[in-house]
């Protein structure tokens, strides 16, 4: 990519910006018409998973072959096809005659969605390649997300209560096509020197891997041993031959060489668990504040900016802490205003105050606004640039998977103990398990953060970036006509 100027590189970066305020603002949207989906096309507790599921795990098991796919074939090519697709999808959903087509239509959205920000980063990480800057411009990125969870319970709030549900999705066809024609203009191509090979089999791996799993999960409450455990049973088949086979490809999906660095790992398995928390907060608080507090859809978006306000606010702050005494310091606070929230929860029903729900809330949103941006930047900063987009796709694929768990269990668990004939009576007990959850995330990220973030962590990283470098760097040629 050639060298751009202050002015252009912060102009790549709002477009970059902009993709992920549509796919971001569309989970934050949909979250708040869930019950308005429950009510107008009769779905149950797991359809209404499977609306944010089927986006999410599409999103987790195409974002790694994206992510190579830019590399090799041009990020700029690749984000193009994905805004497209990304808004086509975003039509179909808004007209789906019912809860099936509806998830089918999420699939649409989630295969131009595995595109967009994944290569997004890719194209940032290239874009700013002084350490220091690409740390702002992350903590940037991380404001976006803060800024889709402020705006989209309210723009999904006012548009379910005053047109209707499929009207969230319409949001995303004016940003998708303004992104589409400055990408076409001010986006530079970019690739790879040396991007990896396809690899069709590891695919199908994860593929199989992810989507058994999520079946597993979702369906355990609903249905038999017998009808679920193939399905388990799959993904733990599909989990093994991936760790086999992979090794052994010179230019695997997954490169596992990636996981010798501590950081690395510790970010992978971070993003999966803030990612969980925060796909099973939004699951449990809108269906609360709307099924048993009876509020409308606006006023439950509006309770819940007590959570996306400090994120929005906390996300650059994190990314300059991160860019200017590293990692450790925006994890811990992350990992520990997010297990503190999930206490409030799980040990003293912070539902049943306004005062406590109002501190779970702010809690929460501190916790996660903090957390974006050390998981981004560990996970690309210590890789090789020629690698930048496997290594974001990793990370995004980690925090996709994460929002899909985080559903899927918490959507199981709440299935599982509510009773349907009396769900407002019965929803608080049966999300209590729930909130045990959240609570073990967030002290998930104190964990690690504080494991890998040290000087033995670092260590790894550098050896492990050393590493990858010689193994990718050719044989010298010797003898004669060398």
């Amino acid at each position: 990519m050639p060298e751009l100027s202050h002015g252009r590189r912060m102009l790549v970066l709002a477009i970059c910006c902009m993709s992920l305020l549509i796919v971001s603002l569309d989970n934050t949207v949909l979250n708040v018409a869930l019950p308005s989906l429950q009510r107008e096309l009769d779905a149950s507790t797991s359809g209404l998973q499977w609306t944010i599921d089927a986006y999410t795990l599409v999103l987790a098991s195409l974002l790694m072959p994206a992510g190579s796919t830019a590399d090799r074939i041009g990020r700029r090519r690749v984000f193009l096809s994905g805004l497209v697709v990304f808004t086509l999808g975003s039509l179909l959903c808004s007209l789906a005659p019912d809860l099936n087509w509806l998830v089918v239509f999420r699939m649409v959205q989630a295969v131009g969605g595995s595109m967009l920000n994944p290569v997004a980063m890719s194209i940032i990480t290239n874009t700013f390649t002084d350490p220091r800057e690409r740390a702002r411009a992350i903590g940037v990125w991380g404001a976006v997300v803060g800024l889709s969870m402020a705006a989209g319970p309210l723009v999904g709030g006012l548009l379910v209560d005053s047109v209707g549900w499929r009207s969230i999705f319409w949001v995303n066809l004016p940003v998708g096509l303004a992104a589409l024609l400055l990408t076409w203009r001010f986006v530079p191509e970019s690739r790879a020197p040396r991007a990896r090979r396809p690899d069709p089999v590891g695919q199908v791996l994860v593929i199989a891997l992810f989507g058994s799993l999520t079946y597993a999960i979702i369906e355990a409450p609903h249905g038999s041993w017998l009808s679920t455990a193939p399905f388990a049973a799959l993904a733990v088949i599909a989990l093994l031959a991936l760790l086999r086979y992979e090794p052994r490809r010179p230019e695997p999906l997954i490169d596992l060489r990636f996981f010798r660095s501590a950081p690395f790992s510790g970010a992978t398995v971070i993003a999966v668990s803030a990612f969980a928390a925060l796909g099973g907060f939004l699951f449990l608080s809108t269906l609360y504040l709307q099924n048993v507090r009876g509020l409308s859809a606006l006023e439950a978006g509006l309770w819940m900016l007590p959570m996306a306000v400090p994120t929005f606010l906390c996300a650059p702050l994190s990314g300059r802490l991160v860019g200017s005494r590293g990692p450790r310091l925006p994890l811990l606070v992350a990992g520990g205003a997010m297990t503190v929230s999930g206490l409030l929860f799980a040990l003293f029903e912070a539902e049943t105050s306004n005062a406590t729900l109002l501190a779970g809330y702010v809690l929460f949103g501190v916790g996660f606004g903090f957390v974006n941006a050390p998981i981004t930047n560990t996970a690309v900063s210590g890789m090789p640039l020629s690698q930048a987009g496997v290594a974001s796709a990793v990370a995004s694929t980690s925090r996709q998977l994460g929002q899909t768990l985080g559903v899927a269990v918490l959507g199981a668990v709440l299935a599982a103990g509510v009773d349907s004939s009396s769900y407002a009576d019965t929803f608080v007990t049966a999300s209590r398990p729930g909130w045990w959850i959240l609570t073990a995330c967030g002290a998930g990220v104190l964990t690690l953060g504080v494991l890998t973030t040290g000087p033995w962590a670092r260590a790894t990283a550098e050896r492990a970036a050393r590493r990858l470098e010689s193994e990718e760097r050719p044989p010298r040629r010797t003898g004669v006509g060398a």
